[in-house]
């Protein structure tokens, strides 16, 4: 994978969406419209990960061996999930992947692979389609294999009936993990981010190594909000988190958006689709 020269970043302190606030964003107290389900979720998730629960998963999603399907089949079968650890929304999530991509499109008309990203980053949700529960698909993810830090949704304490917090070799700072190992050595919760980012290296697509980094760890909010984790990342990790507070603006805040029309926005994408990813993929 290529990696671009940096370009001018949107200024982060920039009011990105005035027509809500970000504190309407992201409310997991119980104010939240979908509390109980977000918590249930969560909770179930906390407690399963553990590190060797995401290695196995790991081993039997990326053999990639479940379908052969295009990125239009799979957006469109994704139609049907709404996910459950989201507290913004309850739409459809091929729906959120349209705001996302013409959001970007809008703030960077001359970045097609950005754009494109924004329309893929979710669809290695289909596991649940497929039958995964999605405690194991969706949500924010956290490195296993070393102990959880309250930077993670519902903080430490959520992982109270996780087997891995008692075992000595997984429940330090550090764990399994050396100081400023890379996140690319890191065992994080299985969910969709890491899935998806094995479709596109597994097929040889060829968006750059920031939209990889987007992919792979748009949910992995302890690190690029909460600004932990640090110890774990390499000199790389830390060049393209720029690119993944980027990504999550368009990511997050597209939530507000009036619903895109996808008939009329397909041809557009769809030569992305060709120049980027084209024909069938393996999942």
């Amino acid at each position: 994978m290529r990696i671009l020269q940096p370009v001018p970043i949107l200024d982060p302190s920039d009011k990105f969406r005035p027509e809500k606030s970000e504190e309407q964003f992201r409310d997991f107290t119980e104010n939240c419209e979908y509390y109980d389900r977000v918590r249930k979720t969560y909770d179930k998730m906390h407690s399963s990960q553990t590190y060797e629960f995401a290695k196995n998963k790991m081993e039997t999603w990326g053999q990639l061996n479940k379908a052969e399907m295009t990125i239009m089949e799979v957006l469109d079968m994704i139609n049907s999930l709404v996910d459950e650890s989201d507290p913004d929304v309850d739409v459809p999530n091929s729906v959120h992947a349209f705001q996302t991509a013409e959001r970007i499109r809008e703030a960077h008309p001359d970045k097609e692979w950005l754009q494109l990203t924004g329309l893929i980053h979710d669809l290695g949700k289909i596991m649940a389609i497929w039958g995964e529960p999605q405690w194991c698909v969706v949500g924010d993810t956290f490195p296993t294999g070393c102990a959880p830090t309250d930077s993670i949704v519902f903080g430490k304490e959520s992982f109270v009936n996780n087997p891995d917090v008692m075992n000595p070799a997984y429940n330090t700072r550090l764990g399994v993990y050396e100081e400023n190992c890379g996140l690319d050595k890191v065992i994080m919760s299985w969910g969709h981010d890491e899935y998806m980012y094995r479709v596109l290296k597994g097929n040889n697509c060829t968006l750059p190594e920031e939209a990889m980094y987007m992919i792979r760890f748009h949910s992995f909010y302890p690190w690029h909000t909460g600004k932990d984790f640090n110890y774990l990342c390499n000199e790389k990790d830390m060049k393209m988190l720029p690119w993944v507070l980027e990504f999550n603006k368009f990511d997050l805040y597209s939530k507000a958006d009036e619903l895109p029309d996808p008939v009329a926005l397909t041809p557009y994408y769809q030569g992305l689709i060709d120049k980027y990813c084209p024909g069938k993929l393996k999942w």
